[in-house]
């Protein structure tokens, strides 16, 4: 503005009056998309927590797996020896004079009964094995899950400042539909689906 009361508006000026205008409007596209991003963002964070969450489970479940059947290999192996020393037995039985055979079948018997004994061991063990597999799995469904809602909840961030930067309707909506989308898919790893 002169001293003389004329005023001359630069070309871009009442571009800027308007943005500002529409911004502090409170109904104004700007800020019904700001508010949106927070929201998205936030609920994006917390879904990126989950999945982290869900993979670092399903890595603990799959260790536990992985020393279970360490454990049930362990018992197996302790098996075969009992039935190698079964099979030692049972042969100098069989070789030994018929008055002589009696601690031979002692033997054969007592392996035979500890044999039983580490296969019930075993067997558990390998049962606790596939139990903590199935966890893991079901873990890393989940861990999926959560990193699809992030994404697509990322890809409504994106639509968010495409539709600021436009100032097109159709990406607004987009936004909200795709947002839509991510928290259908949330709610599908809430639900354990």
């Amino acid at each position: 503005m002169s001293g003389t009361g004329f005023h001359v508006h630069g070309p871009h000026d009442h571009e800027l009056e308007h943005a500002a205008q529409s911004a502090h409007g409170g109904n104004g596209m700007v800020n019904q998309i700001a508010m949106f991003t927070a929201i998205i963002a936030t609920v994006g964070a917390i879904f990126s927590y989950m999945g982290g969450a869900t993979q670092a489970n399903a890595g603990l479940f799959k260790n536990n797996a992985a020393i279970k059947k360490t454990e049930a290999s362990n018992q197996w192996n302790y098996f075969q020896a009992k039935s190698t020393k079964q099979s030692l037995a049972e042969l100098a039985r069989d070789l030994a004079p018929e008055d002589k055979r009696a601690p031979y079948q002692a033997r054969v018997d007592r392996y035979e009964r500890e044999k039983g004994e580490i296969k019930t061991v075993a067997d558990k063990m390998e049962a606790e094995a596939t139990a903590w597999d199935q966890r893991s799995e079901q873990q890393m469904h989940q861990h999926h899950r959560w990193a699809q809602a992030t994404t697509v909840l990322q890809v409504a961030i994106a639509l968010a400042a495409i539709a600021l930067l436009t100032r097109k309707k159709w990406l607004e909506y987009g936004m909200f539909a795709v947002a839509g989308v991510g928290l259908v898919i949330g709610g599908l790893a809430i639900l354990h689906l």
